[in-house]
């Protein structure tokens, strides 16, 4: 009897690297570079060598700056082969990483974002759901997130005594689970005050989904104003006068539904018109507790409303999958712009391996994901065909960046 043997993976001209930077669009790269003022400072370490070995400290979990420039020179051929890029020395990565304009990166980071939207418009919509999935507007997440620095050589993000920290505001398209916004500041500014930013892009009868560091009232009309609809967590203090009582389903744990006016002079002033007050009782983490939300729709059930809330956490699994899997802990410089430099580019390579999880129907964990790449980065082997067989092996694990809540049942055109 013949033993089975499984065919192997196609050899490939180019290594794995090589392979992810090529979703890159190389014409954006000149052009931004000319549009920030980076090709004037750039002499022989050009802008794409030095993205190049920033999408490299990455995937690699590089813990410093002579770990980034060693790896690079004993594959200098190799990395020579991804458009022509050349390992930097270590003084010449750390200058460039301090004074090199960071909106560089930001901007790469979109026009990659964009070039993926048009070339390959199935990554962007998300999976296809059932009839049954009836809603059809566009879902939103905003949060923040807090990335620890040290204190004591990043005076700059300073937000206690000895603590510093930078922080990500981001707004997350919930069906394909990419970044719509982000902005990166220092830890010491309250969510409230980026909160007019972060929301200026919604369009009209989209939902946008926060917690209540997000919920001022003057922010709130003016999304009201704008026919966006909005869903947060109410403040404990709300002061309110109840003008109409909905229907209480205590066995469902609906325990308020009411539409009030504010009591507060101010609040009043800045939310002047009525707005929902929905209190149920809801299974967190195995136990039953009793949130209170407010939101300016007046048709959805009260039980649609929670269920929108809980499409939050799923903001929560991109920080995780980001802060836990890419190289946000150690920096390689501690100049305000260096940082924003780092997380910028780790948005571009969550961005890049979330669309290479896409191409080869990734069925595992994010985290699984990056140690496999890591691990194949000098490999000379179809990348894609390595994750197709990897990603099918051992049963079908849903690949978590696939938000599972992003239509939701009961929920119609309004």
């Amino acid at each position: 009897m013949k033993k089975r043997t499984q065919a192997k993976p196609s050899q490939k001209q180019s290594v794995s690297l090589k392979q992810i930077c090529e979703l890159i669009p190389p014409y954006e790269v000149s052009k931004i570079a000319r549009e920030t003022g980076v090709e004037k400072q750039a002499r022989t370490f050009t802008p794409w060598s030095h993205v190049v070995a920033m999408v490299f400290s990455q995937i690699s979990h590089s813990v410093g700056l002579n770990d980034v420039c060693d790896a690079l020179k004993l594959h200098r051929s190799e990395l020579a082969s991804i458009r022509g890029a050349t390992p930097p020395e270590r003084n010449t990565l750390s200058h460039a990483n301090k004074i090199r304009d960071s909106n560089f990166a930001q901007k790469l980071f979109w026009a990659t974002l964009a070039h993926t939207q048009q070339s390959h418009p199935g990554f962007v919509q998300g999976p296809k759901r059932k009839l049954a999935f009836r809603f059809k507007r566009k879902i939103q997440l905003a949060d923040s997130t807090v990335i620890p620095l040290i204190a004591s050589c990043m005076d700059w993000a300073k937000h206690r005594k000895r603590k510093a920290a930078a922080k990500l505001h981001l707004r997350l398209d919930l069906q394909s689970f990419l970044p719509k916004f982000a902005i990166i500041k220092t830890a010491n500014e309250h969510d409230s005050t980026r909160a007019w930013e972060l929301c200026a892009g919604l369009k009209n009868g989209e939902i946008i989904i926060f917690d209540k560091a997000y919920g001022e009232f003057a922010h709130l009309y003016l999304l009201h104003q704008r026919g966006v609809y909005f869903v947060t967590r109410a403040k404990d203090n709300l002061r309110a006068t109840i003008v109409e009582q909905g229907a209480i389903e205590v066995e469902r744990g609906v325990l308020r539904d009411d539409l009030v006016r504010l009591d507060v002079p101010k609040s009043a002033r800045d939310y002047p018109e009525i707005i929902r007050v929905v209190t149920l009782r809801l299974e967190i983490d195995g136990e039953l507790r009793e949130l209170t939300f407010l939101t300016n729709n007046l048709k959805w059930s009260p039980i649609s409303i929670g269920d929108l809330y809980r499409c939050r956490w799923e903001i929560e699994v991109f920080f995780k999958e980001i802060k836990q899997s890419l190289q946000l802990v150690d920096f390689l410089g501690n100049s305000a712009n260096a940082v924003k430099w780092q997380v910028w580019i780790a948005l571009l390579v969550h961005l890049l391996l979330r669309w290479h999880a896409w191409q080869s129907r990734w069925n595992h964990s994010f985290t699984r994901l990056f140690t496999f790449v890591r691990a194949a980065l000098w490999l000379r082997k179809d990348l894609l065909e390595l994750l197709r067989r990897c990603g099918t092996a051992d049963g079908d694990f849903r690949f978590i960046g696939q938000a599972q809540q992003a239509w939701l049942p009961g929920l119609a055109l309004g």
